[in-house]
């Protein structure tokens, strides 16, 4: 694209012939997931996109330059790398400038997968509203992102440790659609329902994709939040949930900024003896294969 990016032959290919692309992000593998599960996990999200007909682009930042498109060596060398930092919008710039080194939420995917021309992301959950914001106004920069770029996020809900009522709120505030994949509640992540309501409920990809390719063809210029619970099987189960769940926020002061949430992850993960890495995975990878089957039905399409 520029001197800032690069795209990997794999994607540039896919992206000049229209065929369908799933972008990637990096956090997951650097601070959402124990080493060396993060790098097991994100090949596993690769493969699994390819299997449902999609070319996976994992993005991340080396050396200064924006990359979409890993390998397996350069993811590799960002996850056990000691200089590479979580990169966001508001360090996005400086971190690049810099020459730096860094792996991209959300919100930094959003917008390196908007500018490479790719509709289609794949994540676990998106961030959103922190409880307590009132006093601390601490509100994920993945919102913004989803009120700015034009990708459609494949997520699991919002992480579990948020206020999700006020995240859904602002959602709604801020015009973003929200698209139960085969429900009518909004995803709670570990958990596959949260009490909260979805704007539409899609039974099946072809719908999906009719709704997705619309919100595009009709020049919005937000993202949509495609809500897809995690697999039955894979639930976190309520009580071992809501007991993890209020002893990590209960330690919650032990960190702060861009290191609460990995922070409560990790401490969620031991609270339940390992049981919410397994869920974690699950519902990442369930999420890469619809991504995958959406990106390739809007493809069909164009």
């Amino acid at each position: 694209m520029d001197s800032l990016f690069r795209v990997s032959p794999d994607v540039a290919s896919a992206l000049a012939a229209r065929r369908p692309v799933v972008a990637l992000e990096t956090t997951v593998v650097t601070h959402g997931l124990p080493h060396p599960d993060g790098l097991r996990v994100a090949a596993a999200m690769e493969r699994t996109v390819r299997d449902h007909g999609a070319v996976p682009a994992t993005i991340g930042i080396l050396g200064g330059r924006v990359v979409v498109g890993l390998t397996a060596d350069e993811l590799a060398t960002l996850a056990t790398g000691t200089t590479a930092v979580k990169v966001n919008l508001g360090n996005f710039a400086v971190e690049v400038a810099a020459g730096g080194s860094g792996s991209t939420t959300v919100a930094a995917t959003m917008f390196a997968a908007w500018r490479a021309g790719i509709r289609v992301f794949a994540t676990g959950g998106i961030g959103g509203v922190h409880r307590g914001a009132t006093d601390t106004g601490d509100v994920s920069a993945d919102l913004t992102a989803l009120a700015r770029y034009p990708v459609a996020v494949v997520c699991a809900g919002a992480k579990a440790i948020l206020d999700l009522r006020r995240t859904r709120e602002m959602l709604e505030t801020l015009g973003v659609p929200v698209l139960g994949v085969g429900t009518d509640e909004f995803p709670a992540f570990y958990r596959r329902a949260s009490g909260l309501t979805v704007d539409r409920r899609c039974d099946d990809i072809p719908s999906l994709a009719r709704a997705v390719r619309t919100h595009f063809d009709l020049g919005f210029t937000t993202g949509i939040v495609v809500a897809n619970p995690v697999p039955p099987a894979a639930e976190l189960p309520r009580d071992i949930h809501d007991a993890a769940l209020a002893t990590a926020l209960g330690e919650a002061s032990k960190a702060s900024g861009r290191d609460v949430t990995p922070h409560l992850l990790d401490r969620i993960r031991e609270l339940t003896g390992g049981a919410s890495v397994k869920t974690n995975e699950a519902l990442l990878l369930h999420n890469a294969r619809v991504a995958a089957e959406l990106a390739a039905a809007l493809a069909e399409r164009s």
